[in-house]
């Protein structure tokens, strides 16, 4: 029995000398910018019955800051949620009357997540077919009859939530979004977003942006929700992210959609893309993003990075693991520290499947992962970013902030070994630390000396 135990610690020492020493050192009077809204979400955890929005107190209680409204409710968004076809069912009836639209299950939704401080984040479009490509017949995905009338239903829409028309609301809503994934196949027949050509969509959007934009110059109007830029890093697609292997087609349809923007002038108040792989990988994939976008003149500034659809080690087997935690804290902190200005996790639902990485649709109480959104939130609440530097680990991630009578700070390990940690905080005194790892989820502890492996913590620290 001793010599079993010797060598169990003979095993963790080597383990622990792998992750090595990794030294976090914070600089609180070096301001960076701000902590960033990266912590959004898709689609909120609705249920069945009348308590459909009881879950959304959790995005509240998170400071979750938008939810993206896309894939909504469902197959077909439910048949009654969010998407154009929902919420306008007869394309041959007048776009001018009232009682033209159905609002009455969006507003539903739209007024829980308004109660609950979460921003809607709208795409105009339609919910993903996954079948179409499958020989089954498609039903809305198809490119609008009439672009023009299409852009004016939307018109509508957007009065409808932020102006008042038909009864409707003044919220704050600043994010509208064209279409999502219509470069997911390059064969119409095949794809599960588009029905059109990638011309087609091109001769949409110029038709629908400039549209929107002269009628509410205020709100942004964006698009197109690209597949992603795997290719372009040479990370490997992800089979469960439903979307082709054809990646340099997205990254074609990519350069082409900015040069043709560009040329016309199109409005792109923000480019939205998404990814599913690991965070570093994501995080290339965003730099990528970044360059493309200055290098065919949409600066950081006039247009915004956004990464509205990202889940790192995406296996239904991985949901509710300390290892898709760890994951998400990585992504949330490399996405603070990159070049984006607002992200939303795919997804927030509360339902069985790949996706559902907050939420445990058993027991309908939050997975792991949903404390890395908590963690983030102490940094949001602080809102000052300052600099950070980790050395010692390519698996260590780290994200600090000040606020006017505290700081905190959220390390994540990334990895599947202990890390030593080494930690200059200035003096400051730790007034509270909590972690999650795969025996605790959010638990206050001492400051650690080693965080184990697929953990993160947030650390609150007191003034000098």
């Amino acid at each position: 029995m001793r010599f079993i135990v010797l060598a169990l610690a003979i095993i963790a020492n080597i383990r622990l000398a792998a992750g090595g020493i990794a030294e976090v050192a914070v600089d609180f009077d070096a301001v960076t910018g701000v902590v960033k809204p990266v912590n959004g979400v898709g689609q909120p955890p609705m249920l069945g019955g009348p308590m459909k929005f009881y879950l959304m107190h959790y995005l509240k209680e998170a400071g979750i800051p938008y939810s993206r409204l896309h894939d909504v409710g469902g197959w077909l968004g439910g048949g009654f949620y969010v998407d154009i076809p929902n919420v306008f069912p007869d394309f041959d009836a007048d776009e001018n009357l009232s009682s033209s639209y159905d609002f009455e299950f969006t507003d539903a939704l739209l007024k829980s997540l308004d109660e609950n401080g979460v921003e809607p984040f709208y795409r105009l479009g339609v919910t993903i077919e996954n079948f179409a490509g499958a020989g089954f017949r498609h039903r809305r995905i198809a490119p609008p009859s009439d672009y023009l009338k299409w852009a004016r239903v939307c018109e509508h829409v957007i009065r409808h939530y932020t102006e008042g028309w038909a009864n409707g609301f003044n919220m704050k809503i600043s994010y509208w979004e064209i279409w999502n994934e219509p470069d997911n196949y390059e064969n119409p027949v095949e794809n599960c977003m588009w029905r059109g050509s990638w011309d087609e969509f091109m001769r949409f959007y110029g038709t629908v942006a400039p549209y929107l934009k002269s009628k509410f110059p205020h709100l942004k109007i964006g698009g197109y929700g690209s597949c992603g830029f795997y290719a372009a890093v040479g990370a490997g697609q992800i089979k469960a992210a439903n979307s082709s292997p054809r990646t340099g087609y997205f990254v074609d349809c990519f350069t082409n959609f900015l040069s043709s923007a560009k040329k016309n002038g199109w409005p792109l108040d923000f480019f939205s893309f998404h990814s599913y792989s690991a965070p570093k990988e994501a995080l290339r994939q965003v730099r990528f993003a970044d360059e493309q976008l200055n290098l065919h003149g949409f600066p950081s500034g006039r247009c915004e990075r956004i990464f509205n659809e990202w889940l790192p080690y995406v296996k239904q087997a991985n949901l509710g693991t300390a290892l898709q935690a760890a994951g998400i804290a990585a992504e949330l902190i490399g996405l603070q520290n990159g070049p984006c200005d607002l992200a939303c996790i795919y997804d927030a639902r509360c339902g069985v499947g790949s996706y559902s990485a907050l939420f445990n649709p058993l027991t309908c109480k939050p997975h792991k992962a949903y404390y890395a959104f908590a963690a983030f939130n102490e940094l949001r609440k602080r809102g000052v970013a300052v600099k950070i530097a980790v050395s010692g680990s390519q698996d260590l991630w780290g994200a600090a902030a000040k606020g006017t009578v505290d700081a905190a700070v959220m390390l994540a390990n990334d990895s599947d070994v202990p890390m030593q940690l080494a930690c200059d905080f200035q003096g400051r005194e730790v007034l509270e630390c909590r972690i999650t790892d795969a025996e605790r989820t959010d638990c206050a502890i001492p400051m650690p000396d080693v965080l184990p492996p697929h953990s993160f913590i947030i650390v609150i620290l007191g003034v000098p």
